[in-house]
Parts: structure tokens; sequence; C-alpha cells
């Protein structure tokens, strides 16, 4: 992600978010963003901003890259693939280069990057990809 802190070089810049939805930041140290939209994440840097260090903090945020999702099963390409926002599980095999001919072609089974359980769950092809969910496409039953 980018942060910038209006009129504060010293505190903006490109930041990674890790596997445990945190990051680094001068000043406040750890900041953890599992979880958080770029507008929630702006609120809790100028919170933490607040008390000690600026009067009116001013930040941005600008996601650069989001984490890829995965695909497996019955498609024509597995893989990590880029996520793109809003995007449908339909369209997210699409850009795969669409189903194998054995695909049951209605839901696909998804583990979802933040459920610690890796529990798969049936979603239907319309349904909207999160960053890092691991969708499989099953085989239908000739």
């Amino acid at each position: 992600i980018q942060v910038i802190v209006s009129g504060h070089e010293d505190l903006s810049g490109e930041f990674v978010i890790d596997g445990d939805g945190q990051f680094y930041m001068p000043l406040i140290d750890d900041v953890d963003a599992a979880g958080l939209n770029p507008a929630e994440l702006e609120a809790l840097i100028v919170e933490a901003l607040k008390p000690d260090y600026l009067v009116n903090p001013r930040v941005n945020i600008q996601v650069l890259k989001y984490r890829p999702y995965y695909l497996m099963g019955e498609v024509l390409s597995t893989g990590a693939f880029p996520y793109l926002s809003g995007m449908s599980y339909l369209k997210a095999i699409a850009i795969a280069g669409g189903f194998s001919y054995r695909a049951k072609q209605d839901h696909v089974y998804v583990i979802r990057a933040d459920d610690e359980s890796l529990e798969e769950i049936k979603l239907p092809m319309s349904e909207k990809v999160q960053p890092g969910d691991i969708i499989r496409v099953a085989e239908r039953l000739f």
C-alpha cells in the first residue's frame, strides 16, 4: 500500500502488509490492517497520529497491489492470478482460460485467506472474489 500523510514525507511511503495483516509505520510502529478497507485504515492511522504527534493529520491510502487469488481443479489453467476488485468467480475462471470439459459450472468451493480454519465453503459463481481466495472447481459427475 502507499500511505500519504499530507505535509509529512517522513511518515509517507510504500508499505507491505504481511500475512498477518500488519505493517510497520514510523512513529506508530505496528499497524494492524487485517480486515480493514482503505478508508478504515486511513481512520485508524489518523487516530494513532492524533494524540501525540500531529494536530490534524490528513492521511490517504492507496492499494498498489492486492494479494492474488489461487485457482485449482477443473479449469484450463491453474495457479495464482492477479486480483481485480469486484470480479466474480465466473470472471476469475474466465481469466484463467475457462472451465475444463469435466467442470461443475454452477458453483465453486473456496477457502478464504482470512479463515484460519481452512474450511471450504460452497459459493455461487456470481459471488465476489476476495484477495487471497483459494478457489476449487469440482468435477461434475456424468
